[in-house]
């Protein structure tokens, strides 16, 4: 009962309102504030009002000016970045290490046979282009179904205003300016090299890629080619085609511990075939390492069969390994490094630990649940990386756009690779979207960095091994350990050590924190505001107290004015009177002279008599002497 007759007083003071014109309202703020300046405008002679209404506005103008630059250096919410290096016992990263060459050319040969016979047939049209010095003449009949897909053409340019364009299994010549030409062929040349692809057969919707050596645009038409015949194959068959890890590690030591083939895991890798990865922490528990040095890392002894490469998809020969975490994807591709063969690579480790502040600060991601692209990677049970990220949005796309998957990211479920069977104008699609900006941006907007980042930063050095004088016992041994034969079945070509260790230093902290926090901010705030003003947080009380009153007096006479207009209109329905309607209206028609020629008075006066003049006695003028001692007059 007492709170509802609170409310109801309450309610009755504001409708009340402060009950002060803007004058006495600024008056009374001026002679009552905390505030420095505003008393002396009041209280000050004419020539100090001046003076100190000056000073208050500059200084008030100054600390609403540094509030500003305050303000918008909280809301650009930087960062610091502080810096650690130390060592510590950290887990050790998970390497994972693939051949260079997917594939077993032994095991892969018959996929490929007609597409290494086109490709053979078409470097010896390139090498010998005078007709009748080739051996393909003598040879079997060419299937040229792969390379009517996507063919390849020569472009002479040695004039340079005419060039001509020489099909490679045609003898006929088109000049370059030929809308035929250069619809219906795919070109290569010895100068600058071409290779593009159509929609579909014939089409006029191509796509041309400029090489500066035919070398170049042969291995890139082979890799297309390739990755349409080796989609259709199921996995399980490329995995057996690829390298087997009892073949590939021959020896593995990780401090001084054994290890062996069986302590890594095996994944299948779209560019490099059959992976292994050690540590990776899916099955069990990763391995910690609390000492720097090579004899408490990892020491690998591989094996690559450079003699059984592909010799037109893989041009380089070595091993391809990667630094990682645990639980994640390795990239190779963009991240691996290749360790050659014939030689000891020594790889020192740093770890970069970087702790980003989250939004706003940085515009970075816990886990990748709030990132809108599916991660087509979480089929391996991995954790999400930037670089998952962008691929599976860029194989979102294709789906969407050329109706399947490259061979090279994993697909959605239902969703088929492409070849050139069933997708005639996928390499036309594929290439259009790898090459489009707006593609490219779309992906870089959606995905984001992970907050906490890892990165391994590796110091690499390397040495011939094994040495000229050791290579006979040592090649015996791992020769007798891998096939238990007294044969010598390695060489020099296909043998890679790898040591892989933490430095004396094994780790680098680099941690986020806020440059401006809200404390940072009110303390800025209330510091100038009290440098250059006096003030403090009651005086920004005052200044919101006599806004309100002035919204209330504003208020008020608002409501005051629409009562006044809603009045007269209620008086006057129709049109206002004028002034000279207005003040006929307040005429005493009983005191108007008659005109001549007037309607009689008797008609034109109102039915009531009007008011006659006083008779007061009291204001004749009388000597006193005629005022007898009746007059009711007191004399003395």
């Amino acid at each position: 009962m007492n709170l509802k007759k609170y409310l109801v007083r309450a309610l009755h003071r504001l409708q009340k309102g402060p009950g002060y014109t803007y004058k006495e309202l600024l008056v009374w703020y001026c002679d009552n504030t905390n505030t420095h300046g505003p008393k002396r405008i009041i209280k000050e002679g004419p020539k100090k009002k001046l003076i100190w209404f000056f000073l208050t506005l500059l200084f008030a103008s100054l600390v609403f000016w540094q509030w500003g630059i305050l303000i918008n250096t909280y809301l650009s919410y930087n960062v610091t970045s502080s810096l650690s290096i130390g060592f510590k016992t950290m887990k050790f990263p998970a390497v994972t290490i693939c051949n260079a060459n997917p594939f077993k050319y032994s095991e892969v040969k018959p996929l490929l046979k007609e597409l290494d016979r086109l490709i053979e047939a078409a470097l010896e049209r390139i090498l010998q282009p005078t007709p009748g010095n080739s051996s393909e003449n003598v040879s079997l009949p060419l299937d040229l179904e792969l390379w009517n897909q996507i063919p390849l053409v020569l472009i002479d340019e040695h004039d340079k205003d005419n060039p001509i364009i020489l099909d490679i299994f045609e003898t006929n010549q088109t000049a370059a300016g030929s809308e035929t030409a250069m619809d219906n062929r795919t070109s290569v040349s010895r100068l600058p090299a071409l290779c593009p692809q159509c929609s579909h057969q014939g089409s006029d919707n191509c796509t041309y890629r400029n090489f500066s050596s035919a070398a170049q645009a042969v291995t890139e038409w082979y890799i297309l080619q390739s990755t349409s015949i080796l989609s259709k194959v199921p996995l399980h068959e490329k995995i057996r085609m690829g390298y087997q890890a009892e073949d590939m590690i021959l020896a593995c030591l990780y401090g001084a511990e054994p290890c062996n083939y069986k302590n890594f895991t095996q994944i299948y890798h779209p560019d490099h075939g059959n992976c292994y990865i050690f540590n990776w922490g899916m099955d069990e528990e990763a391995l910690n390492s609390s000492n720097p040095g090579a004899e408490f890392g990892l020491k690998l002894i591989l094996d690559i069969s450079q003699q059984d490469y592909i010799p037109y998809l893989s041009s380089a020969a070595g091993a391809r390994l990667m630094l990682h975490q645990q639980k994640s994807f390795p990239f190779l591709k963009d991240q691996g490094i290749y360790a050659m063969a014939g030689t000891e690579t020594s790889i020192g480790v740093l770890v970069d630990e970087l702790e980003r502040m989250g939004y706003p600060y940085s515009d970075c991601t816990v886990n990748g649940s709030d990132v809108p692209v599916k991660n087509l990677y979480s089929q391996y049970n991995t954790s999400y990386s930037i670089q998952a990220c962008l691929r599976s949005c860029f194989q979102t796309h294709m789906v969407e756009i050329c109706g399947c998957g490259h061979y090279m990211f994993p697909v959605p479920e239902g969703v088929n690779y492409c070849n050139n069977e069933d997708n005639p104008g996928w390499a036309y699609c594929y290439s259009s979207l790898r090459s489009s900006i707006k593609q490219r941006q779309i992906c870089i907007d959606s995905c984001k960095e992970t907050c906490n980042d890892t990165q391994y930063k590796m110091t690499i050095s390397m040495a011939d091994w094994p040495s000229e004088a050791s290579e006979d016992w040592i090649f015996h041994i791992l020769s007798y350990e891998r096939d238990m034969s007294t044969n010598v079945t390695l060489d020099r070509n296909g043998i890679i050590k790898l040591n892989i260790y933490f430095q004396e230093y094994n780790y680098r902290t680099i941690s986020e924190s806020a440059a401006t926090t809200i404390v940072w901010l009110l303390s800025s705030l209330g510091g100038q505001f009290g440098f250059w003003m006096g003030g403090s947080v009651l005086c920004l009380i005052e200044f919101g107290e006599i806004i309100i009153d002035s919204l209330w007096i504003t208020i008020i006479n608002v409501i005051s004015w629409c009562k006044g207009l809603k009045q007269r209109r209620a008086r006057y329905p129709d049109a206002p009177p004028t002034v000279s309607q207005l003040v006929e209206a307040h005429t005493n028609l009983g005191f108007q002279h008659e005109a001549v020629g007037a309607v009689p008075r008797a008609e034109a006066l109102p039915p009531e008599p009007g008011t006659p003049p006083p008779n007061y006695d009291s204001l004749r003028v009388q000597p006193l002497a005629t005022l007898g001692p009746d007059s009711g007059t007191d004399t003395e």
